[in-house]
């Protein structure tokens, strides 16, 4: 697909990050886009962008939706068909996710698992629901984002990341395994797994009012202990820190992580798009990404040591964990 002048894009995760960007850059080249994302807000957002930069006559729609609900999503699907009045999609990028810390052993379970179901079943739901729509088009692709933490399962030694690391290590065999499926039983759709390192979105932002339906000013003391029990582990709060203090902290860390990045969200998107065009099934978006994947796989048994943390950092590429 080297053109997406005339196609449908469905965009999950659109509010923000790499979702936003995808939807004007592809809007921008001529393709309709119909997109959704949990945070209303966000979504009205990037609906005024598109629509200022749009080339004319583009269908722009979107939807609330939470990905980790199959009837919601299925809902979403038939929104689709309706408002754009088709029976196919040219591309789906499974893009929405949030980042969360809890520890499976002693973290919040609903947390662990609302994370979880949200960057892994969010992306097999869509999958499955637009599956039939786009094995309808003649030229269909499949992009479903995983991280650099679907092959190094962590921010470093003293960090629990086990939720969302396992759950992009699922997005990345599922999409691995549709390489053949979808060759052998549908040629003409093609599939790609999206391996970012550090981006500048808001998904650190974000990610507390997504789980919990409430803003960090609104935690519980037990939240709050466990957010304070995180960042005194990783040596960035004293151990009696308040609780303003904490929220101090997640607030900036928030902030550092979206404004800090080597690569944008804009570039983030550019690099996908490119992998699109170009029928890459892995694409790593960012030179942290490159790096830490040379350095997994020429050295695996010691991915998860200090050694190969410290070895990271003396790279000048790693700048979160």
């Amino acid at each position: 697909m080297k053109d997406f002048s005339g196609k449908l894009a469905v965009i999950t995760g659109g509010g923000t990050g790499m979702g936003r960007a995808l939807a004007r850059q592809l809007v921008a080249e001529g393709c309709d886009v119909a997109m959704c994302d949990i945070l209303e807000d966000n979504l009205v957002e990037t609906r005024r962008l598109c629509e200022t930069e749009a080339s004319q006559g583009r269908v722009i729609s979107t939807f609330i939706c939470d990905v980790s609900d199959e009837e919601a999503v299925n809902d979403f699907r038939d929104a689709v068909k309706r408002e754009h009045d088709t029976d196919h999609i040219d591309l789906l990028f499974n893009n929405a996710g949030v980042g969360a810390g809890a520890s499976f052993v002693d973290g919040d379970r609903d947390t662990w698992e609302r994370t979880f179901n949200i960057c892994w079943f969010g992306v097999y739901f869509c999958a499955r629901a637009f599956m039939p729509m786009l094995l309808a088009s003649k030229d269909a692709h499949m992009v479903n984002t995983s991280s650099v933490n679907g092959f190094w399962a962590t921010l470093g030694p003293t960090s629990a990341h086990s939720s969302y690391s396992a759950a992009k290590f699922a997005v990345k065999g599922f999409t691995e395994a549709l390489i053949n499926d979808f060759g052998t039983n549908a040629p003409h759709v093609k599939v790609s797994v999206v391996m970012p390192g550090h981006i500048g979105t808001s998904i650190a932002l974000n990610s507390n009012r997504i789980i919990t339906g409430r803003d960090e000013r609104q935690m519980t003391s037990a939240e709050l202990e466990l957010a304070r029990k995180r960042w005194s582990s990783l040596g960035m709060l004293e151990d009696d820190a308040s609780d303003e203090q904490v929220l101090a902290m997640m607030e900036q860390m928030g902030r550092n992580f979206r404004d800090n990045a080597r690569t944008t969200a804009e570039m983030a998107a550019s690099i996908i798009l490119d992998g699109v065009r170009e029928e890459r099934w892995r694409i790593l978006v960012g030179d942290d990404a490159h790096v830490l994947d040379n350095m997994v796989r020429s050295d695996p048994e010691s991915a998860y040591s200090e050694e190969f943390i410290e070895k990271l950092r003396a790279t000048d590429e790693w700048t979160v964990g």
